[in-house]
């Protein structure tokens, strides 16, 4: 058993649902990073998204899109990501983590060094934006066979046809997308969303959170009150890109959690 398949554990013991943060590791560099992820667990958050910076975020928005930038010229590299896990498993040995972000740079260090390496670092599961169920031997196999979860995302237009291909070599959770298109566009709708999340609940077992448009306390509770819980990025990085302070960040996070705790 995984940190998060622990997490989910827990928490559907106590009746509540899951509140996912996302943060892009070394924003707007590496102290400053680390310090609001040391803070996460503390302001209500259940598992911490930590996106691996890279040079094409295809499925990012802009404001994501900026803090991997920032991130990218402060010096940040995959290294230093799974270095900062490491920094933050020296004080927490449960809150989870996920790896958030794109393959190459995975390929390019060496699948199974990554593995290795991430596993060291004290990551609990991938989702590689890029890498597509077709794909399944590159990483999500080795990466599950390593003690990884390796977490699929599945969207709006994730028909019937698709969807238990998309969930063959699911764990952990299931992301589903709330919204065609970027991260931090549109505000995610909870009667939009509740059908879908009941139909990927028919195909699995698996908890099913929602990412993409959750910006407010108010959307957190809405959308958790249909899932398993809530993933909020691009609102929390828009603070850390306007430069507020660690403490405001992280206060804010906390009504985030509150939110999707009150679902």
């Amino acid at each position: 058993m995984t940190r998060i398949d622990a997490k989910f554990a827990a928490l559907s013991a106590a009746g509540k649902k899951a509140f996912v943060a996302y943060v892009m590791a070394g924003d707007p560099d590496y102290d400053t990073s680390l310090e609001v992820v040391k803070g996460l667990p503390g302001a209500g958050v259940d598992i911490i998204e930590l996106g691996l910076p890279f040079t094409d975020p295809m499925a990012d928005g802009p404001t994501i899109q900026a803090a991997g930038q920032r991130a990218l010229e402060g010096g940040m590299t995959l290294e230093k990501t799974l270095a900062l896990a490491a920094a933050f498993r020296e004080t927490d040995d449960t809150t989870p983590i996920v790896l958030m972000g794109y393959y190459n740079p995975i390929y390019s260090r060496g699948v199974d060094t990554f593995l290795a390496d991430a596993k060291a670092a004290g990551i609990d599961g991938l989702i590689i934006v890029d890498l597509p169920p077709e794909e399944d031997d590159e990483l999500c196999i080795p990466a599950q066979k390593a003690g990884l979860n390796f977490i699929r995302l599945a969207t709006p237009t994730t028909d019937d046809n698709r969807l238990p291909r998309v969930l063959q070599n699911t764990s952990g959770f299931v992301y589903y997308v709330s919204i065609t298109g970027i991260t931090g566009s549109a505000e995610a709708q909870a009667d939009d969303v509740a059908p879908d999340v009941a139909r990927i609940k028919g195909g699995t077992d698996l908890p099913v959170v929602v990412g993409f448009g959750v910006k407010t306390p108010e959307t957190a509770r809405n959308i958790a009150s249909v899932a398993d819980g809530a993933v909020v990025g691009s609102a929390i990085v828009a603070k850390i890109g306007a430069g507020e302070p660690v403490g405001d960040v992280l206060a804010f996070v906390k009504t985030l959690a509150d939110g999707t705790h009150a679902a």
